[in-house]
């Protein structure tokens, strides 16, 4: 018998990569039921051929693999110790996909264990696009039977999975390191081309020569294309950056160990926050920095 035909599969959290990810084990046959505060999310999952649940312990009822892909430490404890890890079958698989501390996340693998289940931690890099086709990376740790039991459903949302240790917390941490170069080169990126846009050059050969120089960088190739056709609407939010520099900041805090690039990314996110953009996308850095300088940048298409 297939491992999808087996394995039955909650997804809390039908946001930009939650839906991906869903509808990616849908297309490869396990049985997944969905949910999401937003209810046309839910929905549109429903069209696919998901099972809409109506909260998350709907989501999670008798679900062998729960995966987890909201925002933060807050929302994954309060999802699933308040009543989804209970509604698993007992010795399931959790999958938390949130970026946040180390020590929280050792914190809910404890919880799980507490419960009978197990605890991957397993932060995620790749973008919407990449859930929707089941190419993501994960950043996973946890116990191998923890791997073992839920694999046939990470191969099947991810290009790669890293089994980084059996202790809950190392995954977060490689997802830190991934956090603090991707917010500095989002910023890096926003502000080479306002730069260019401050010496009146032609913004779509910048992105053309940038992109085949050395110069270039995975989100300087991925978010400008937002800047050049004046489109912010959120694939990842601003306030995402706000958080995850933040936690950057408190654990070099901790560990008296400066970040001086990634605390002046972290102070442009907050400041583009500040502006009113905190829910629009992150390239919207840019946007900040035009306004500071009194430029045009290109507007919507159509």
């Amino acid at each position: 018998m297939a491992e999808s035909s087996r394995l039955k599969v909650g997804v809390i959290g039908l946001g930009s990569m939650g839906f991906g990810m869903a509808g990616a084990l849908l297309r490869a046959g396990f049985a997944v039921s969905g949910c999401d505060v937003n209810a046309d999310a839910v929905a549109r999952f429903g069209a696919l051929g998901g099972a809409g649940a109506a909260d998350p312990v709907a989501a999670a009822q008798g679900a062998d693999v729960l995966i987890v892909v909201v925002v933060n430490a807050a929302q994954t404890e309060a999802v699933l110790f308040g009543g989804a890890a209970q509604a698993m079958t007992a010795g399931g698989v959790i999958v938390s996909c949130a970026t946040m501390a180390p020590d929280a996340v050792r914190g809910f693998a404890a919880k799980a264990q507490a419960l009978g289940l197990q605890y991957i931690d397993a932060p995620l890099s790749g973008g919407a696009a990449r859930a929707a086709s089941g190419d993501l990376t994960v950043m996973g740790s946890g116990p191998a039977a923890a791997f073992a039991k839920a694999r046939p459903v990470l191969d099947c949302i991810a290009a790669k999975v890293y089994e980084l240790g059996d202790e809950a917390g190392t995954g977060a941490a490689f997802k830190i390191v991934n956090q603090l170069l991707a917010g500095v080169h989002i910023a890096a990126a926003c502000e080479a081309m306002t730069f260019a846009a401050a010496m009146g050059l032609d913004l779509a050969r910048v992105y053309e020569v940038i992109t085949a120089s050395a110069g270039n960088s995975w989100m300087f190739e991925n978010r400008v294309p937002h800047i050049l056709e004046g489109d912010y609407a959120p694939r990842s939010a601003v306030d995402i950056f706000t958080k995850d520099l933040g936690i950057v900041a408190d654990i070099g805090r901790g560990l008296k160990f400066p970040t001086p690039v990634a605390a002046t990314a972290l102070q442009m996110f907050i400041m583009t926050a500040a502006a009113g953009m905190g829910r629009d996308d992150d390239a919207s850095v840019a946007r900040m920095l035009a306004g500071l300088a009194g430029l045009e940048l290109p507007g919507p298409k159509g």
